[in-house]
């Protein structure tokens, strides 16, 4: 079996090299964590008094910017190392540039998500020790603890990137990024506008809903780059039959994922009509995986294509039901988003299957 195939990519790496990965990650941490506690003494002593709650200049807010930059510098880092792994051997082969944005939105996606995580996590916190302050001692473990274990769990998330772990990191991304915004916002009746006013008062929780939209968005890109060597070799092995699929579906999950960036990057409150057309485009991009499936991925099995259909008249009936005003734009564009998001995590799947014996 070659070292491209999708089994390769989805099985567990040989015992050594599973071993050296976890080694450096626990490492990683410890140097992680002895920041933490430098930079929780200097929180501690530069800013007295600090409460959990993650409002400006808190310390849930410092403890997630902490979060971020260690995130960051472990996925780039762990990223860049994994690539000589075994099934990660074939993104030596990529072309610098794109070797680069890749890199680029697993490290963003990475920082966001544990800045959205750590924020959460201490908003929470808070809601359990109201009005408790920071003392130098918690501070310096909080933050040593936190540094630590964000180093821990990003390194080992790059490490084993693979395509069915990217739509998992995804979802999650996705998921935990747009409720951390609906649970932050200053207008507690945005749902009463649409799903995109989230992103349109200028404070943290808007920053926070555009970062998912054009980090995910790079994400998907990315993802796309991942798809297409994962088809190419079910193609070589005779599984897909499509000639033409390995080529088209990755281009269209490219152009979805810059379609999704700049919903992000033109909220609605800044350009409306871009706003539109990107979020139309990355639907034009769904319904044309959806609709040309039987060409694009003709050997996947039965059951994908039931699926896929069913995704499809799920849409329709979703479009038909706002039409008459069942119910509103902002229950339609979530419905909308969940049907896109849910069919790439049933596609991933049964690509990962594909050609593997009932």
């Amino acid at each position: 079996m070659s070292a491209d195939s999708p089994a390769s990519l989805f099985a567990d790496t040989p015992s050594a090299d599973t071993r050296r990965t976890e080694a450096v990650a626990l490492y990683t941490a410890f140097g992680a964590g002895i920041l933490g506690a430098i930079y929780g003494f200097i929180v501690a002593v530069v800013a007295r008094a600090q409460q959990l709650d993650a409002v400006d200049g808190s310390f849930g807010l410092l403890a997630a910017t902490g979060a971020t930059v260690v995130a960051a510098v472990a996925a780039g880092v762990g990223f860049w190392l994994a690539r000589t792994l075994p099934g990660q051997e074939w993104r030596q082969k990529l072309p610098s540039w794109k070797f680069t944005v890749n890199t680029i939105s697993v490290v963003i996606v990475h920082a966001g998500l544990a800045f959205v995580m750590t924020y959460a996590l201490y908003r929470v916190l808070a809601l359990g020790f109201i009005g408790i302050p920071v003392v130098p001692f918690w501070s310096v473990v909080l933050m040593a603890v936190t540094l630590g274990l964000t180093a821990w769990i990003v390194y080992l998330s790059v490490s084993r990137m693979t395509t069915q772990r990217m739509s998992s990191l995804l979802m999650m991304f996705i998921v935990v990024g747009t409720l951390t915004a609906m649970v932050t916002t200053p207008d507690p009746e945005w749902w009463k506008v649409h799903f995109s006013q989230l992103g349109t008062f200028g404070d943290l929780s808007s920053w926070v809903f555009n970062g998912t939209l054009i980090a995910g968005g790079l994400l998907v890109t990315t993802f796309g780059v991942y798809i297409a060597n994962d088809m190419e070799a079910l193609a070589d092995r005779g599984v897909l039959t499509s000639p033409s699929g390995p080529r088209i579906v990755p281009a269209l999950f490219v152009v979805m994922g810059i379609m999704l960036a700049c919903v992000g990057i033109f909220p609605v409150d800044v350009n409306l009509w871009l706003h539109n057309l990107s979020a139309s485009g990355m639907a034009v991009m769904f319904l044309a995986l959806l609709i040309g499936g039987p060409k694009y991925f003709a050997g996947m099995p039965r059951t994908y294509f039931v699926a896929s259909w069913t995704f499809l008249a799920a849409t329709v009936i979703s479009v038909v039901l706002f039409a008459v005003q069942y119910f509103s734009l902002t229950a339609f564009e979530i419905i909308v988003f969940a049907l896109i998001f849910g069919w790439i995590a049933v596609f991933i799947r049964f690509l990962g299957v594909a050609g593997q014996r009932a």
